[in-house]
C-alpha cells in the first residue's frame, strides 16, 4: 500500500518541483535584468558627473575670460 502511495507521489512531487525550479529561473532572470540596469545607470551616472566636472571647469575659465576681458575694457576706458 505504502508503495502504490509513493508511486502515486512522486508524478506529484516531481510537477511541484519543476514548478519550483521555473520559479527559481524566473526570479535569476528577473535579478540578471536588474543588474543589467544597475550596471548601466552606474555607467551613465559616471558619464554624466564626468561631463558635470569638465563644463564647471568650462564655466569657471570662460567666467575668468570674461572677468579678464572687463578689466581690458575698462582700463582702456570702454
Amino acid at each position: 500500500m505504502t508503495e502504490r502511495k509513493e508511486t502515486e507521489e512522486l508524478p506529484l512531487l516531481i510537477d511541484g518541483y519543476r514548478k519550483e525550479i521555473w520559479e527559481w529561473k524566473e526570479k535569476e532572470s528577473q535579478w540578471i535584468k536588474d543588474q543589467n540596469l544597475l550596471e548601466g545607470s552606474k555607467r551613465i551616472i559616471d558619464e554624466l558627473s564626468t561631463k558635470i566636472i569638465e563644463l564647471t571647469k568650462d564655466n569657471k575659465r570662460l567666467a575668468d575670460q570674461l572677468a579678464t576681458r572687463i578689466e581690458q575694457l575698462t582700463k582702456a576706458g570702454f
